[in-house]
């Protein structure tokens, strides 16, 4: 891989392993919503408690479309999706723009990456504040979503130099 010289060395395991958290956290959380959907008195793992309760928030109208769509499409619009299904969609998209070297390729992950921290943020702070929960699915993916940032920042910056290097 001489082409990736200049990437930082563990920033491809780093995407992967964040990934393929990120993936498996989405997907869990999924699973809890449409079993809880499916059965109301389902206790899933991450329900330690009243207020630590990861169903009680996948379940909650900021479950779906970060509880916004829902004020411009109908709550069961195919648009209005779980936000877990918005993190398989997001990770998997992390993970195969991690191939390109491309500078368009890396602009896109950066981007990407500030609207899932500005996202977890807002659900971070609709979490404490407003639902008064504890999420420990939730607050794992916002750890990774800060540090896919991070790292894509680095890899922005590393191709950025590639390129003029060669240019």
């Amino acid at each position: 891989m001489a082409a990736a010289q200049g990437l930082p060395r563990w920033e491809p395991t780093a995407r992967i392993v964040l990934g393929l958290l990120g993936l498996v956290l989405s997907v869990y959380a999924l699973h809890v919503e449409l079993s809880r959907e499916r059965d109301p008195e389902y206790r899933a793992m991450c329900d330690l408690g009243e207020s630590v309760s990861c169903s009680k928030v996948f379940t909650s109208r900021w479950g779906r479309g970060f509880g916004l769509v829902q004020f411009f499409v109908a709550k069961d619009s195919v648009l209005n999706q779980p936000n877990s299904v918005l993190g398989i969609l997001f990770y998997t998209l992390q993970m195969g723009l991690g191939l390109s070297l491309s500078k368009k390729a890396a602009l896109a992950l950066v981007i990407c990456s500030w609207v899932s921290v500005a996202g977890s943020l807002y659900l971070a702070s609709i979490l404490a504040f407003v639902l008064g929960d504890f999420c420990m699915v939730c607050v794992s993916t916002y750890v990774i979503n800060f540090a896919l940032l991070y790292t894509n920042l680095k890899r922005r910056k590393a191709i950025e130099g590639m390129k003029k290097k060669t240019g």
